[in-house]
């Protein structure tokens, strides 16, 4: 005799899922959330998401919650102090505004678009931050599993 128990679906790789979640620093600020607008909704395995997110989203049944903390190098990485440069004003395309703290847009020569943070303009140098803005912190996450297909 059979049992017709309804199994909670469980995310593992290549399933789709949905999360609702809120990021923190150590220092207890939030950097990011999704409550209050859409489940962030991303495919395990893709690579769509920070590694460590993913690792720690499988083996979740829908509904549940959990926290978790990622180190830097699960998160965006270490900072790399070689993607910190200082070029020429003029190398830097378009009619943009640049201001110290300011994030731009730039076009690589592949056409992709890399963002910078200007850490300091100097006359005619300008110093960019290619850094990811989270680079070289831990994170913690406080996620639900809204849904898993």
């Amino acid at each position: 005799m059979s049992e017709n128990t309804s199994e909670k679906k469980v995310a593992k790789q290549g399933s789709r899922v949905k999360v609702h979640y809120t990021g923190t620093l150590d220092s207890g600020e939030q950097f990011d959330s999704s409550r209050g607008r859409e489940p962030l909704s991303f495919q395990i395995g893709a690579g769509q998401v920070i590694p460590g997110f993913e690792e720690e989203v499988v083996g979740m049944a829908k509904g549940d919650k959990k926290i978790f903390r990622l180190p830097p190098e699960k998160a965006y990485g270490e900072r790399n102090e070689k993607l910190v440069q200082e070029l020429p004003r003029e190398s830097i395309q378009g009619k943009m505004e640049l201001e110290e703290g300011k994030m731009i847009g730039l076009r690589a020569p592949t056409g992709e678009v890399l963002f910078a943070k200007v850490v300091k303009i100097d006359g005619d140098r300008v110093t960019l931050d290619l850094n990811p803005p989270l680079a070289g912190k831990a994170l913690t996450f406080d996620v639900e599993l809204v849904d898993v297909e």
